[in-house]
């Protein structure tokens, strides 16, 4: 790609009204050109003008006497675009002059290289002169919008926290302290591991007494001091076996509704609870087995011992 396209991919297509269009920025006067700078670069690339044909040094003098009229209110930004169009002109004139060919002087390559590099800046300056544009574009759409400037409405005002300006140093670093303190270890317990005994006499006898005051009572009123499963249980074996000595009965009217328990014993005559659910151990049927074997390993531990004695005196 030659610097020409770079140009022509650069450069905005230009109407032909722009050429006559009065403008208060710098403009160039030649033989075939009356118009602004940026319009005779784009014309050259387009190739509507011979880069050849044109006098740089006859815009640089105009340029110069431009900058002298506007005193010092002279645009710094416009001297520097007139310096990289400029440049990018000679650089196209010097391309159309020299011949064409395979380059192989050091100095050629230089040369290409600062033209390629001219080209580069021409390609920034476009993109920058666009940005722009857009910049201006939307703070012009900017300006014609306005904030609100009333209050928050009571239904949203509600929502915000409420700011405490009150608190000073001590109470914010408190609250630091809080925050930052090391938290807890969690620690796991081991109660549920050991399982509660429960005694079935002693519930048996809570039960008595309770009926004996109050006659009638439902299973969900009994259990409801109950803390613990195995307690709940405890209970309802003793209930179990308080019916069964014919000192209470049941009635329960709906199919898993409450239970109804009744008193039907004696108030005085004292109650015998069978003490099958409170046996501490069962019988140890395999202690008398192991009992016999380590008899019987140690006999024959025994035996060996002295008969490797015996061979070792009969060695000797």
């Amino acid at each position: 790609m030659t610097g020409t396209d770079i140009a022509e991919e650069v450069v905005a297509p230009v109407d032909s009204e722009a050429v006559v269009a009065p403008s208060e920025k710098f403009s160039v006067r030649v033989g075939d050109f009356d118009g602004p700078f940026d319009l005779l670069l784009s014309l050259i690339s387009k190739h509507k003008l011979e880069v050849t044909e044109l006098a740089l040094h006859t815009v640089t003098d105009e340029f110069i006497k431009y900058i002298r009229e506007q005193g010092k209110t002279w645009d710094l930004d416009e001297a520097s675009s007139f310096l990289v169009v400029a440049a990018t002109l000679l650089d196209l004139k010097a391309a159309r002059l020299l011949p064409s060919g395979e380059v192989e002087d050091e100095e050629d390559l230089a040369l290409l290289e600062a033209r390629d590099l001219l080209f580069a800046r021409l390609l920034q300056y476009r993109a920058y002169k666009e940005v722009s544009a857009i910049f201006a574009d939307r703070m012009a759409h900017a300006n014609k919008r306005f904030p609100r400037t009333v209050g928050l409405e009571a239904q949203f005002s509600a929502l915000l926290p409420e700011v405490l300006l009150g608190l000073g140093p001590d109470q914010f670093a408190a609250l630091a302290a809080k925050a930052l303190a090391p938290k807890p270890v969690e620690e796991v317990g081991i109660g549920h591991i050991h399982v509660q005994k429960v005694n079935v006499r002693e519930q048996a006898q809570i039960i008595i007494d309770r009926l004996r005051r109050v006659r009638t009572t439902t299973f969900r009123a009994l259990i409801a001091d109950c803390d613990t499963t195995m307690l709940i249980v405890g209970r309802f074996l003793a209930l179990l076996e308080l019916y069964r000595e014919a000192a209470v009965a049941f009635e329960q009217i709906t199919p898993l509704g409450d239970l109804t328990i009744r008193w039907t014993g004696n108030d005085s005559d004292e109650i015998r609870v069978t003490d099958e659910f409170d046996e501490e151990r069962p019988i140890d049927l395999v202690a008398p087995h192991l009992q016999t074997v380590e008899e019987e390993i140690g006999v024959v531990t025994a035996t060996d011992l002295n008969q490797g004695e015996m061979k070792e005196q009969g060695d000797e």
